[in-house]
């Protein structure tokens, strides 16, 4: 998976540190919904719920598009795709960690 070169990664994970923005990201993550529909489900008002879908489209983690009257939002795959590369990264000295500790305790209790 390769991440977008656009995607402000600081911009990204401020963004995904607010519990509202994750919430907006699990309601628009399978199809396209207006604000006042992903307002209504969450419990929000729609300005509250605008705000928070302006700051992840300019974080590159969702995006909108209209139909007729309707702004309809959706998550940004390949906006995920940069936060997700960035995490990745973690995952290969963690494990290599892990693994380490894990090998010098079955030593330790052979030995």
């Amino acid at each position: 998976m390769e991440a977008r070169a656009d995607v402000d990664l600081d911009l990204a994970l401020r963004a995904l540190a607010d519990g509202n923005r994750r919430a907006i990201l699990q309601v628009i993550r399978s199809s396209p919904q207006p604000v006042g529909e992903i307002a209504e489900e969450l419990g929000l008002s729609q300005q509250t719920t605008s705000h928070h879908l302006g700051v992840l489209r300019r974080a590159g983690l969702a995006t909108g598009s209209r139909d007729g009257t309707r702004h309809l939002f959706v998550v940004d795959n390949d906006g995920l795709a940069a936060v997700r590369s960035y995490l990745d990264d973690f995952w290969p000295a963690r494990l290599a960690g892990l693994k380490a500790a894990v090998e010098s305790r079955q030593e330790a209790r052979r030995g």
